[in-house]
């Protein structure tokens, strides 16, 4: 069973960094592709970075491309993104998915095999 739990977000003014982490705490596979989402209060659950299972492929959404940079560690079970340069807008709830098929990154939810509970990134300005 996998269980993940993401750790890092909290308050921060505009143009600050923060890293969230998003560890499989669960006796699985660990070898997931996994992603990051974002969804603010009204709005979708938007993509914003995955990376394959061996660490070697990454994408990232236009709007955090250059200032976000996601990693992983599969050796402790946990992927990671530093957020840098952050802004209003990334204000939401971030939250880490991981899947099967890990080889190479997706984009869209659906893809998307298990899902954590999200961690609030709120962006003052």
């Amino acid at each position: 069973q996998v269980e993940l739990v993401e750790s890092g977000g909290g308050l921060v003014q505009a143009g600050g960094s923060l890293r969230l982490s998003c560890t499989n705490s669960g006796r699985a596979y660990r070898n997931y592709g996994m992603g990051w989402f974002r969804q603010a209060p009204g709005k979708e659950r938007e993509f914003v970075a995955a990376i394959n299972w061996s660490g070697d492929s990454t994408a990232y959404a236009d709007s955090v491309k250059g200032r976000f940079t996601i990693s992983r560690d599969n050796a402790v079970n946990t992927v990671w993104m530093q957020m840098t340069n952050l802004k209003p807008e990334d204000t939401a709830v971030y939250i880490c998915a991981g899947r099967y098929s890990g080889g190479v990154v997706k984009t869209t939810a659906l893809a998307y095999d298990f899902w954590g509970q999200g961690t609030q990134v709120t962006v003052s300005s």
